[in-house]
């Protein structure tokens, strides 16, 4: 390939910088343990991600801790870490990501009006002062440094260009433009791009990147049009998770770019085929279920029921599918496991839904899969995934459900008769309660004592008809802590428990882990 073909290649290549870990962790009840996280780095850097932004270093130990041990296990995508502007923020961040082979930091400080008044407390001068102290400091310490303007869309644009100029001449090799709050729309985000990669003097030496916020619904269609005013970045959140309404989805904006490459014509280096499995993970350790009509990895993506639909399905799938649910690793959905069916077409089938399981957790998790065949007639790939989820999320919890009975009915009060195994040892309990539901929760306070107040209780079936699993989340707040717990059964009230259970576990081994020294802080963007 010629040079000139090259430098085209590279013009027209867009980097994908995975947030979810930084700003998706920041949506409430949604933090992620040590392990989920380096389970999650390795999905990413499989699904060939540019760029991880791993965390927040001086948020918390814990939080340090994982961009550390993310960096030592990440070899291909850099591993980035968040700084505010300040010197000790900025210190603990290089030293997170110094085992990387590719490190980066990330480094911001809010430009707009409203955040320079309210927020900063500081004059536009000072602001500018502090982005070239912050950004050469970050220089110093890592060749590779982000900066962002928090609240860039809101900010005037004279004084935006100024800032980039600032974060340019400092050593900033990408500049993020983010759209904190979620209130630009598609036209004017292009814009501002065309303006500063046209007038800020330095600009054609840095990548610019989008960064936007759902507050909106046009978090995705302001990042492609972005990349259409000159973004060579994007930033992304696995299933949109994020503050708030959340952030533009890594898996909409991959396919826009791969589908509509006739009027986006940029590419990316992301293995679509990995999307699917990436974000049942995050929905599963987070407890965000994905809603069905979700574009490109609900449950309904693919799902034709129309009979018309159907009819042109079978004559030719283009007729109603832009694109194939192989393109993401979802597969068709079918119906082609049953209780006849054996071990080695279990494994198949889970690496077909994007699981790779070692032994141990193959063979339990065939045996669960042997149980439900039993209870159900149709055992369809929805229930795989519930039922591998449930295992994953579950396997290692301190406190287990072991036996559960209830008493139901329109004669009161219902009652609940409860076995749990806490560390091994079984507690028992029985209670009453306005309702099953209530019952269950009660004894699980009954043998398992907290102060922690239910937030969340959701119920949805897996599939259809009355033998369907049941998946329940719960939410739990206990001390500003927030945890979220998911389970999956055909029993709704064992679903129920099992959730409740593990919301606790969660709660728990967050207080565990809490550093009574942490510095608790979350980034605006």
């Amino acid at each position: 390939m010629s040079t000139e073909n090259n430098t085209a290649a590279e013009r027209d290549r867009v980097i994908v910088f995975d947030t979810t870990m930084r700003d998706g962790e920041q949506s409430p009840g949604a933090s992620m343990s040590l392990d989920e996280k380096l389970e999650l780095a390795k999905i990413l850097e499989e699904m060939r991600v540019d760029v991880i932004e791993a965390g927040f270093p001086i948020a918390s130990n814990g939080d340090f801790e994982a961009v550390r041990q993310i960096a030592e296990i990440v070899s291909e995508s850099v591993v980035c870490g968040l700084a505010r502007a300040a010197p000790g923020d900025i210190e603990r961040c290089a030293e997170a990501i110094r085992p990387a082979k590719r490190g980066r930091i990330h480094t911001f400080l809010s430009t707009s009006p409203v955040h320079m008044k309210y927020k900063l407390q500081m004059e536009p001068e000072a602001v500018l002062e502090a982005v070239t102290r912050s950004v050469s400091l970050a220089r110093n310490l890592c060749d590779d440094v982000e900066w962002s303007a928090e609240d860039a869309t809101r900010t005037e644009r004279d004084f935006l260009r100024r800032c980039v100029e600032a974060a340019i001449r400092a050593g900033a090799k990408t500049i993020n433009i983010p759209d904190t709050v979620g209130y630009t729309y598609p036209t004017e985000y292009a814009d501002i791009f065309r303006d500063l990669i046209e007038n800020v003097p330095g600009a054609d030496g840095a990548i610019f990147s989008t960064h936007c916020h759902n507050d909106l619904g046009l978090a995705v269609a302001n990042s492609l049009a972005g990349v259409q005013g000159g973004a060579r970045q994007v930033e992304v959140a696995i299933n949109g998770i994020g503050e708030r309404a959340g952030n533009a989805a890594l898996e909409e904006i991959v396919m826009a770019l791969k589908v509509r490459g006739d009027r986006l014509p940029y590419q990316t280096g992301v293995d679509t085929t990995h999307i699917t499995r990436a974000s049942r993970y995050v929905s599963a350790i987070t407890g965000f279920p994905v809603q069905f009509n979700k574009a490109i990895v609900g449950k309904n993506a693919f799902a034709h029921e129309s009979g018309i639909h159907q009819d042109g399905m079978l004559k030719h799938r283009g007729t109603y599918e832009i694109m194939t649910p192989e393109d993401v690793g979802q597969g068709s959905t079918n119906l082609v496991m049953g209780k006849h069916s054996g071990r080695h077409a279990f494994r198949e089938k889970l690496k077909e839904l994007g699981y790779e399981l070692g032994q141990n957790a193959l063979n339990e998790a065939f045996q669960r899969f042997k149980d439900l065949a039993d209870k159900k007639k149709h055992v369809y790939d929805d229930d795989l995934v519930a039922l591998v989820d449930d295992a994953l999320a579950h396997g290692t919890d301190r406190i287990q459900v072991k036996h559960l009975r209830v008493v139901a009915g329109t004669d009161g009060p219902q009652e609940a008769d409860l076995t749990v195994t806490v560390d091994g040892e079984e507690r028992a309990a029985k209670a009453t309660g306005d309702g099953p539901v209530d019952a269950v929760f009660n004894a699980i306070h009954e043998v398992v004592p907290h102060t922690a107040v239910l937030r969340l209780f959701q119920v949805h079936a897996v599939t259809e008809g009355t033998d369907a699993q049941a998946q329940v989340s719960v939410r739990l707040e206990e001390d500003g802590r927030i945890a979220t717990g998911q389970a999956a059964d055909t029993d709704t009230l064992t679903a129920s428990a099992k959730a409740y259970v593990n919301a606790l576990n969660n709660l728990f081994a967050r207080k565990e882990k809490s550093a009574p020294d942490a510095t608790k802080v979350a980034s605006g963007f």
